[in-house]
């Protein structure tokens, strides 16, 4: 007999197979995002993705979830907004090239050594590849969706030089002209004008998105 999948009142999964025996909980939605259901199952996997690369211990207590379940609903936000503007998605051979860098850089190359960290975690190297290639299709976003209407002037760069003199040579001791660090102060200033401007879009359009919290604790 073919085995259906039922979405019953209180979210709870069944199968038919199972049904005898009682109801056997799969998954959750806890949190609506607009349209986007976040599953408990995505903020776990969250988590433990985000333990695994900053190389902390797997804690998956309940302040960590819901710091996860925020971020997770402002990555709804942008799914949707990648989605409607058409922006291209990072590609999986892009992705390939950080995951095999993991690799090389904390497991000496080793295909054994990397699934085995990632298993404590909970995690696979399909899903590690996933991220990065969400994250880079993230960045990619911000650039094209913000950068192009970042303007710093001739008479920032200065101002930060001047304001910043001491510290640029300290950091750079072998040149640290205007002329030398000019085209790196630009640059700089121009990630922070991109960054604000993303975070300002960011939180006017959380405050225009629907929220809708299923599991009172993340709220």
């Amino acid at each position: 007999m073919m085995t259906a999948l039922l979405l019953l009142p209180g979210l709870v999964y069944f199968t038919l197979s199972s049904a005898l025996q009682g109801p056997v909980v799969i998954d959750r939605i806890a949190v609506v995002a607009g349209k986007h259901p976040i599953k408990t199952s995505d903020i776990d996997r969250e988590v433990r993705l985000t333990e695994f690369l900053n190389r902390e211990p797997l804690s998956l207590t309940p302040e960590r979830k819901k710091k996860t379940a925020e971020r997770l609903i402002d990555q709804a936000i942008m799914r949707n907004e990648i989605a409607t503007g058409s922006y291209r998605r990072a590609s999986d051979s892009e992705a390939s090239a950080l995951v095999e860098q993991i690799r090389k850089d904390r497991f000496g190359g080793s295909d054994a050594q990397l699934r085995r960290a990632l298993s404590q975690y909970g995690l696979t190297e399909e899903e590690l590849l996933a991220q990065f290639v969400w994250q880079l299709t993230v960045l990619r976003f911000i650039d094209q969706r913000f950068r192009p209407g970042v303007l710093v002037t001739d008479e920032e760069v200065r101002a930060y030089y001047e304001k910043h003199q001491s510290e640029l040579a300290r950091q750079y001791p072998r040149v640290h002209t205007f002329e030398a660090l000019e085209p790196e102060i630009r640059n700089t200033l121009t990630a922070q004008k991109v960054d604000a401007e993303f975070d300002e879009w960011l939180d006017g359009a959380r405050k225009r998105e629907h929220i809708e919290y299923l599991q009172k604790d993340l709220e």
